[in-house]
């Protein structure tokens, strides 16, 4: 019996510290989008953020997406031999990734790289205590440090993640082309025939939500820091952590109402 207790006695802290941290993210992102009726006089803060988040990503997601799409095609091929033509390579691989691997794991990498990121930049302002002189100058910490991070993350998400559907998909071509000797035609025809915009759309939503969650995520733990250089160091890894967790969770949801 004591055992059990002790466990339910953990099980519900956990639970309580779950609901209030969602609780104060939610408030986080409400007064991060009353802030948005600053957005064209802080357009210089947005703009940096958007090069920072965005282009400075593109080399990781160009080399992401040319090996999902090459390891995608490659395992396709492995599992349609004996029960399908290789024909079918092309329209299979597009269609996981448009709807699922080019998302998802843009999204998975960023969050180490983006959420990490915020949480350590912002966790640093705050053990040194400049969020607190920010306060002092009556000068809003969201807005002018969550807001341009949130907006970018979640507007430049999006279009990282077409950048990367275009490259894995040419990596597929080429393992399909190079290896699995299947046409141009051949490929390109079936990624055709079987393309649907909805699939891309679909991604597309996928993107957006995956964008402000990390962004969220990494503010939120990022405010939240304490314990110096150390407590920098731990906000850094659970901002990577909570934001894998919860594009896991929100890709399950979003592919329950969508698909």
């Amino acid at each position: 019996m004591r055992v059990l207790y002790f466990f339910l006695r953990f099980i519900g802290k956990k639970s309580l510290t779950f609901v209030s941290e969602s609780g104060t993210a939610f408030i986080l992102f409400v007064k991060s989008m009353r802030a948005l009726s600053y957005v064209v006089k802080d357009r210089h803060l947005v703009f940096e953020q958007m090069y920072e988040i965005g282009v400075r990503s593109l080399p990781l997601v160009i080399t992401v997406g040319i090996f999902t799409g090459a390891v995608s095609a490659w395992q396709a091929a492995y599992q349609f031999k004996g029960y399908l033509p290789l024909s079918f390579v092309g329209p299979a691989t597009a269609k996981a990734i448009f709807i699922e691997l080019g998302p998802v794991l843009t999204a998975l990498v960023l969050a180490g790289r983006v959420g990490a990121s915020i949480a350590a930049e912002l966790g640093s302002m705050k053990v040194t205590e400049q969020i607190d002189a920010l306060e002092t100058l009556a000068i809003d910490p969201i807005r002018f440090l969550a807001m341009p991070r949130i907006l970018a993350s979640t507007t430049m998400m999006p279009i990282l993640v077409i950048f990367s559907d275009l490259i894995a998909l040419i990596g597929a071509f080429l393992v399909s082309n190079m290896l699995l000797h299947i046409s141009t035609e051949v490929f390109f025809n079936g990624v055709k025939e079987y393309f649907i915009v909805y699939d891309v759309l679909s991604g597309l939503v996928k993107a957006l939500v995956f964008g402000a969650t990390t962004a969220i995520a990494g503010c939120y733990i990022g405010f939240e820091t304490t314990g110096g250089a150390e407590g920098v160091g731990r906000s850094t890894i659970k901002a990577f952590v909570i934001s894998s967790a919860l594009i896991l969770m929100n890709d399950y949801i979003i592919a329950m109402v969508l698909f």
